[in-house]
């Protein structure tokens, strides 16, 4: 073996040289190799490992603690995301919204109606708006022998500031109104046509109010108001009113305290009352709180207060004064979710009353008033209000109200005998008498969304009086329902009508008697007014986002009826007008 190795190298070293050689001489002959073996190598068997190796894991090991400490630093980034471009979906085009607007209209009688809104923000938190409203009627109502045009203008201004914890406005309004006693009781007084000439029946109204209000989010001072208002008329009469009323909101244990004060002033005076010519001074202040606590446990809500004021009343010098308590408890139970609700209370208040409330309730009473709170000593009710459907919700209710010295306007008498020869003083005007009165009262309201385009609502209420003095609650009906309906006819066009109905009411009216037996001498009776239905409607035409045409009509039934005692109301009443949206 050690031999062949030994053959093996010097054939391999041979082999090199001569093919080194090779390159000097090509020709370097010939010689002859015999070789005994050839070279046969073997491989020797591999080593095997021959057992399992241990692995350490989680359950033969224990897991190491450890802490990591992060330093949070901003790193700048120039990346921009690339908008996302959103699905294709067919939808309605959003209408915009004008902050101004303004309405102008012309009917019969010959009727003009205008209107004139703007509001303008100053900066983020602060803004001013405005109001302007005209309406004025020439009249024509037909067999009357007075004048029976009206014309009643305002104008309302507002500065506001709003912000996160607390929003407040001031407001400054001007109003100017002009009415006409026209009810002269011709079909049953004979008036000659030099006393007809003679009465001047115009009466004019003005009233200047400066007030304001504040609010507060996160405070136990939840909000304050505060008004003081100059109401005059035509005949010297004058009455100032002053209020404020501040509400707080307390959080105790759990459970929401709230109580509310007040200070409400009222006082003025007439040149002389209606059968006696003498002037007529009057004022009342009222102060007082009413305090609750709101407790709610799951569906179960419950207010539990009372009322407390204290009331003092001057009449020509003569003062009075009261306390007054009042209950002030509420309450309200889900039955089932909101989808129905069963609600009851028994609640009181003192009614402050003013010459400006009279006038806005009857525009044709006298300046010769008597003018003292009502006592609203309790009102129980009991009700159940939610939905018979998705869109149709309704609400019931039955109450039972008592009230000492509740104003009744009653027609004033016309007697030659008090001297008394204004506009007013020929039992064509009404005045105010008090009476304690207690009112049995059913109410039942449904309103229903059909759908997008179409809305419907109606409600009715019975009343059920009894008085101490008077023979009648006079001028109260019985019974009021009242209906209306609006629907979209399409994207240009909508329409709405509006239909209410009221019930016989009574009134006692001067009368005079048989001239032949009794000449110049009058009596009163009492009379029962008829009652009336009286049917609205409107049409509109949106000729684009900014300009609507609209065509309204009142009374289109045509009832001749008279809402007041010989106070009949226009018949059918036509208005055409456009209404213009704009921004600055």
């Amino acid at each position: 073996m050690k031999k062949l190795n030994i053959i093996a190298f010097v054939l391999v070293v041979f082999g090199i040289q001569n093919s080194f050689s090779q390159v000097k001489d090509e020709n370097i002959g010939s010689e002859v190799v015999n070789i005994v073996k050839p070279y046969t190598p073997t491989i020797s068997d591999a080593f095997k490992v021959k057992e399992t190796p241990l692995l350490d894991d989680q359950d033969n090991q224990q897991k190491e603690v450890i802490q990591y400490n992060i330093f949070s630093f901003p790193v700048a980034s120039t990346f921009t995301p690339a908008k996302g471009k959103a699905a294709g979906v067919d939808k309605t085009e959003k209408e915009k919204l004008y902050n101004n607007y303004a309405t102008l209209g012309f009917g019969n009688f010959p009727t003009i109606n205008a209107e004139l809104f703007i509001t303008q923000n100053l900066s983020r938190s602060s803004y001013v708006g405005g109001m302007l409203r005209h309406l004025s009627s020439q009249g024509g109502i037909k067999d009357l022998v007075l004048d029976d045009k009206f014309y009643n203008t305002s104008l309302d201004v507002t500065y506001g500031v709003r912000e996160r914890d607390m929003s407040w406005n001031v407001d400054l309004g001007v109003k100017n109104q002009i009415y006409n006693w026209y009810g002269l009781p011709t079909e049953v007084i004979f008036f000659d046509d030099p006393t007809i000439d003679a009465i001047d029946s115009k009466q004019t109204y003005n009233t200047i109010a400066l007030g304001g209000k504040m609010s507060f989010k996160d405070s136990f001072f939840k909000d304050a108001s505060l008004q003081f208002k100059r109401f005059s008329d035509g005949l010297s009469s004058g009455e100032n009113r002053f209020f404020i009323k501040p509400d707080f909101d307390i959080d105790v244990m759990g459970q929401k305290f709230k109580a509310d004060f007040v200070v409400d002033y009222v006082g003025g005076s007439f040149d002389r009352m209606y059968d006696v010519d003498s002037e007529l001074k009057y004022s009342t202040v009222i102060a007082g709180t009413k305090p609750s606590i709101l407790y709610q446990q799951d569906d179960l809500s419950v207010q539990i207060g009372a009322g407390v004021y204290y009331a003092t009343a001057k009449v020509n010098g003569e003062s009075d004064g009261k306390i007054f308590v009042y209950p002030n408890v509420k309450a309200s139970y889900k039955l089932v979710g909101d989808i129905l609700v069963a609600y009851a209370g028994a609640e009181g208040d003192l009614q402050q009353n003013s010459y400006a409330d009279f006038v806005d309730q009857n525009a044709f009473v006298s300046p010769t008033l008597f003018v003292a709170p009502t006592d609203n000593k309790y009102d129980i009710y009991v009700g159940m209000k939610g939905k018979l459907a998705n869109s149709v919700a309704f609400n019931v209710r039955a109450s039972y109200l008592n009230q000492d010295d509740k104003a009744l306007f009653v027609s004033n008498e016309y007697n030659p005998a008090y001297g008394n020869t204004e506009g007013y003083a020929y039992g064509n005007s009404f005045g105010v008498v008090y009476d304690n009165v207690t009112t049995l009262s059913f109410f039942g309201e449904l309103k229903a969304d059909f759908s997008k385009s179409v809305t419907f609502g109606i409600n009715g209420t019975y009343n059920n009086f009894s008085t101490d003095l008077q023979a009648e609650a006079w001028n109260l009906p019985q019974l009021k329902i009242g209906s209306t309906v609006d629907f979209d006819i399409n994207e240009k066009w909508y329409a709405g009508a509006k239909v209410f109905f009221v019930g016989e009411r009574k009134d006692l009216v001067t009368v005079q008697d048989d001239i032949l037996i009794n000449p110049g001498t009058f009596s009163t009776q009492e009379v029962s007014l008829d009652s009336y239905f009286d049917l609205n409607a409107h049409i509109g035409y949106k000729y684009n986002a900014r300009l609507t045409a609209f065509l309204k009509g009142n009374n289109l039934a045509n009832q001749q009826y008279n809402r007041w005692a010989n106070f009949p109301v226009q018949g059918i009443q036509v208005l055409l007008g456009a209404n213009y949206k704009f921004d600055f």
